[in-house]
């Protein structure tokens, strides 16, 4: 299962250093706004110290983390929706993206004006978010012409689809986003395969100095009050400091944490935080060539995680083996917690847990 985030915000926000500090390519950073126009795409892994754990019991040839692959899209400003800046050509981008991750400028710095003149970071929320609602309604718009027709001659599905339309649009007129829309379960699969723009899961980041790593300042608690009112996630990184660490090794990198008060970078809770916000988790097979780690939805069956490994598993399905992660760690070995009757065999209607060590028992 992939997942792709999209990182978005006004120009000059710091998206690019974040995006150099997850991602295995490294993107051109510069103080001009509009300097590019095209995304930036990148891979980088999600961090699981589990995995590190496992092997230590468990040796393999090599570990595999699961991987999030990183879209930087260009900087955005008032217009972009009408062809401002660098128009509509971001839009594709985010439209493949699950989760979007919404970088905030923070900090002060008058080497690197704001394009808009001063430093307001709930501003620039209002600003992205009135982009991308004119966007998705005018998409509900051309929908909604389509289904009207059939809707006046009696389609009863037509005219669902037209009330669930005319919904999402009155709440975009609103200036509000489809992801804080009430819709019930039948009324989200009239609009799903529309991708909108609005109804991505979003990350605040606020982009601080490295003064403000660990408290924020006031431009951060203004994001923190917006989220809150929104029911939105957010955290705080300083892109900057980001960056240096991720220049390092292992051992100064550690170092260099500590003296700063931070017990690991930020953006692997950041990476933390897009799981949580799609509602992921991550299982693990073990042992032989490869202990490798893989994304799956919360509540998903084993067959189904099966899947994610390969189609044959999930078709020829007979069962699964599985060990809880504590168990493994607490116990020492897998023959322990064969000893100790913590090795379960589970069939087809098994919710996986997140950690869960799986062996699929499969025949095709």
């Amino acid at each position: 299962m992939g997942l792709k985030c999209g990182i978005i915000g006004i120009t000059n926000s710091g998206k690019t250093t974040l995006f150099n500090c997850m991602s295995n390519t490294k993107a051109n950073v510069t103080d001009f706004a509009f300097s590019t126009g095209k995304s930036n795409m990148g891979v980088c892994n999600i961090p699981d110290l589990r995995l590190a754990e496992i092997d230590k019991i468990i040796k393999a040839d090599k570990l595999i983390y699961a991987s999030v692959e990183i879209v930087d899209i260009p900087g955005l400003t008032k217009g972009a929706s009408l062809g401002e800046g660098i128009g509509n050509s971001f839009l594709g981008d985010i439209r493949q993206c699950d989760a979007l991750i919404h970088v905030l400028r923070c900090f002060d710095d008058p080497n690197l004006p704001h394009i808009d003149g001063s430093i307001n970071p709930v501003r620039d929320i209002e600003t992205v978010d009135l982009e991308l609602q004119i966007k998705d309604l005018e998409q509900i718009e051309r929908k909604m012409q389509k289904v009207e027709k059939a809707a006046r001659v009696g389609d009863k599905d037509a005219r669902f689809q037209c009330e669930v339309l005319s919904k999402c649009k009155n709440h975009l007129e609103n200036f509000q986003n489809i992801r804080t829309c009430s819709l019930q379960e039948n009324e989200q699969k009239v609009i799903e395969d529309m991708m909108l723009l609005t109804a991505k899961p979003t990350i605040f980041v606020c982009n601080v100095d490295e003064k403000s790593i660990l408290n924020g300042n006031t431009y951060s608690d203004a994001v923190k009050a917006f989220a809150e009112k929104t029911g939105s996630d957010y955290l705080i990184i300083g892109g900057k400091l980001e960056s240096e660490i991720a220049e390092l090794d292992l051992r100064d990198r550690t170092l260099f944490l500590e003296d700063v008060g931070l017990t690991e970078p930020g953006v692997n809770k950041l990476l933390r935080a897009a799981y949580k916000t799609l509602d992921l988790i991550s299982f693990f097979t073990v042992g032989g060539k490869e202990n490798r780690a893989w994304t799956i939805t919360c509540g998903m069956t084993a067959p189904q995680a099966a899947g994610v490994i390969h189609s044959d598993l999930e078709r020829g399905f007979i069962r699964a083996e599985v060990i809880k992660y504590a168990d493994l760690i607490a116990l020492g070995s897998e023959q322990k917690c064969k000893e100790a009757g913590k090795l379960a065999v589970e069939g087809k209607n098994y919710i996986v847990c997140d950690g869960d060590i799986l062996h699929i028992r499969f025949n095709v």
